[in-house]
Order: C-alpha cells, then structure tokens, then sequence
C-alpha cells in the first residue's frame, strides 16, 4: 500500500540508491508514477507493505517501508533490487553501484570516488563540515534529521581525525 513519504513514521527502514548523474525534471516527473505503483503493489509473503519512494537531490532514490505494518521479507527485499535494476535500464543510469561516496557542495551533490577520500581530506578539498550523504543509515529519522550531515558525524570522522592539522 502507498504511503506518502512525509506520512511515514520515523521508525520506518529505508534504503537509499544514488544515481550516478542528476536525474532530469522529465525523468523525475516518469519515475512518480513507478515509484508510486511500486509502493503500491510491494508485498511480503502476500502480505502489503506500507511503503513509500521518492526522488531527493534529484540524485537519490529512496525507498521506506513501515515495518510496524509489516515487515521485509528477503523475497521482497529482492524484489526492490530487481525494481531498482528496471529502473537503471530503463533510465540509463546506475543506481546499485557504490563506489563512489555523495557530498553536497555549492548547493549541489558532487560526487567523490572512494580512492579519492584520503588524498580530498588531505588536501583540504574536503573539510569536517562538508556535508556528506551517509547513504547506510537506515531509517526515515535519520533521513529527516541528519541527511545530509557534515562528514566528521558520519563513519568519515575518522580520516578527519588521521589529518595533521
């Protein structure tokens, strides 16, 4: 069952896929109505799931789900990924890949492959207060209040903290 994102309780799980590239305003306006209809039609072990995704960034995907309702099955949960990987084909864009990291700089998402991280901390590219876009935090919480956050709050403090001042 589609819930409205803004509707779901702070406890429910999320899941968080980052594009490649910026989605455009056309591509946005095409996905609503599969994530919608995705929503909608997401079940459990034929149970339904209170679920909801949105586009945020116009770079991430992100899906929640109210596990208070029901919960995520593995059956469900590879049912999302095959969702996401339909999307990806038909967008032409990744969404499933994790090699690169996401910061919001100059009010807009950039995005920083891993290899990259020590040498831009090191530099000064990228400081303690760059806000970061901790794509493994799990529920829509988090996303409310700390999404992005700057990176020295997230599993990043530690190469802030190796970096001689």
């Amino acid at each position: 069952m589609y819930v409205p994102f803004d509707q779901l309780p702070a406890t429910a799980r999320i899941w968080i896929y980052q594009a490649e590239r910026p989605f455009t305003e056309l591509e946005i306006a095409a996905l609503q109505p599969a994530l919608q209809q995705f929503a909608a039609d997401w079940t459990s072990h034929g149970r339904t799931l209170a679920a909801s995704a949105e586009v945020r960034y116009q770079q991430f995907l992100v899906i929640g789900l109210d596990e208070a309702v029901a919960d995520a099955s593995g059956c469900s949960i590879d049912a999302s990924v095959r969702f996401v990987r339909g999307l990806e084909d038909q967008f032409r864009v990744q969404l499933l890949e994790k090699a690169k990291l996401a910061f919001l700089m100059d009010n807009r998402v950039q995005l920083l492959d891993r290899r990259e991280l020590r040498p831009a901390v090191t530099s000064g590219a990228l400081s303690p207060d760059t806000l970061y876009f901790d794509n493994t935090i799990g529920t829509v919480g988090q996303l409310r209040a700390a999404w992005p956050a700057p990176a020295a709050a997230t599993w990043l403090a530690r190469y802030f903290q190796a970096v001689v001042r």
